[in-house]
């Protein structure tokens, strides 16, 4: 078979495509990183002490002008999956990413032609070398990229302390999980709300994150996560943070979190937005702070 230029082109663009990052070929959104359209709201289901129903939730984010949901339940969720995801069509919602796992999901999602990023923790081995920890994470979590690429999903590995909490260690998993089979799909969703030890050096665990990473979660953050739990904009570290993601080049989708049981999730979210834009007119982002008009 003589072999063409443009075969050679389309071969060349393929492998390229195999290879890169899972959002390398997404194009910054329209106002930048900070757009609101690019924004994601997360902890807003069982955090929320107003209890809404599906549709209620829908109808918020609809107000708050928030056109992503990051999906996070509890057992007595389970019975209102298939609503949650009708809602957010009807609503003009993104269902744009699924906390864990549960077998129920799976045919919904298929049914509603859905296809949102999957959100799971990295374990933590609890002995071992680091490449034996690494190895052991990967198997782990091995099952789970395979189920997630058979449906055209992406897997997000997730902070949430201890070893597989640390960046360097996720950057091993998913480097691990990519160079064992067809896993390109598997990145890393990064929590600044379980990122506190890394305040101070965060533009150099950003960098080393960003060719995998999927979504960014902000929040306030302050010194020894006083509190844990902060509006973004409410704390010390707020703008030097703001300004190293935007300088990172990073332009994937951005979390907003409610995570308080003790306040309705729409006055939390409110609160995120609003210290969002201060630290935007702070930075002079001029083109992100017209989305929020």
């Amino acid at each position: 078979m003589r072999i063409t230029g443009s075969m050679l082109l389309l071969g060349l663009c393929a492998a390229v495509w195999s290879v890169s990052p899972s959002h390398a070929a997404e194009p910054a959104p329209e106002g930048g990183v900070f757009a609101k359209s690019n924004l994601v709201a997360w902890c807003i289901v069982p955090f929320d002490i107003m209890k809404r129903s599906p549709q209620q939730r829908a109808e918020m984010l609809q107000r708050l002008g928030i056109r992503k949901l990051a999906y996070d339940w509890r057992g007595e969720h389970v019975t209102t999956f298939e609503d949650e995801i009708v809602q957010c069509q009807k609503h003009g919602i993104e269902y744009f990413a699924f906390w864990g796992s549960h077998p129920e999901i799976f045919p919904l999602l298929a049914k509603h032609r859905q296809k949102p990023q999957f959100w799971i923790t990295v374990p933590s081995p609890a002995a071992g070398s680091q490449e034996e920890k690494v190895a052991a994470a990967a198997k782990h979590l091995s099952a789970m990229a395979e189920r997630t690429r058979q449906v055209g999903s992406q897997l997000g590995l997730y902070n949430h302390g201890g070893w597989g909490g640390e960046p360097r260690n996720m950057v091993a998993v998913v480097e691990r999980l990519r160079a064992e089979g067809q896993n390109d799909h598997v990145g890393i969703v990064y929590n600044l709300h379980h990122g506190h030890d890394h305040i101070h050096d965060f533009a150099e665990v950003l960098a080393l994150m960003k060719p995998y990473l999927l979504c960014l979660n902000l929040n306030g953050m302050n010194d020894g996560a006083k509190p844990k739990i902060l509006p973004v904009g409410a704390g010390q570290h707020d703008r030097l943070m703001i300004e190293a993601i935007k300088s990172s080049g990073y332009v994937g989708p951005i979390g907003i979190l409610d995570h308080r049981s003790d306040v309705d999730a729409e006055v939390a979210l409110k609160q995120n937005l609003d210290g969002l834009k201060r630290l935007l007119e702070q930075t002079g982002d001029a083109a992100a702070l017209k989305t929020y008009e």
